[in-house]
């Protein structure tokens, strides 16, 4: 399974189910912190232009299975305002060892945050 959301709905916990084969699971959660360069906020308000987002999200995870061999992915990013100290992204990552889990989920990450167009906007 390799899946992603882009929502306003929020991130909410979910049952840690284990394919055949599958050793590891490792969550990535990010939070909207409090303050940007040292201003408090309330929040980040996230934009996007959905069919090139959704895109490019479709080839990131196909992109993943053809580079990095048998895993699945969840990713959920939030759209719209999401308040400090609340989840904005998740990304969860299940292999059969952990170091693979580990450095994947990094790779999903980085690759989010610098090839889809996802923007946002902080709010004082």
């Amino acid at each position: 399974m390799h899946s992603f959301v882009l929502s306003e709905e929020p991130i909410l916990p979910d049952a840690h189910l284990f394919h055949e084969n599958e050793g590891a699971e490792v969550q990535f959660l990010g939070v909207v912190r409090g303050s940007e360069d040292g201003t408090p906020i309330q929040g980040i308000d996230y934009s996007v232009y959905r069919p090139m987002a959704e895109k490019m999200l479709s080839e990131l995870v196909v992109r993943g299975a053809a580079e990095h061999g048998v895993h699945r992915v969840f990713i959920q990013h939030r759209l719209g305002f999401v308040a400090a100290e609340v989840p904005s992204i998740i990304i969860r990552v299940w292999t059969k060892h952990s170091a693979e889990a580990f450095d994947l989920c990094r790779w999903y990450l980085k690759e989010v945050k610098t090839s889809v167009p996802i923007w946002k906007r902080i709010v004082h």
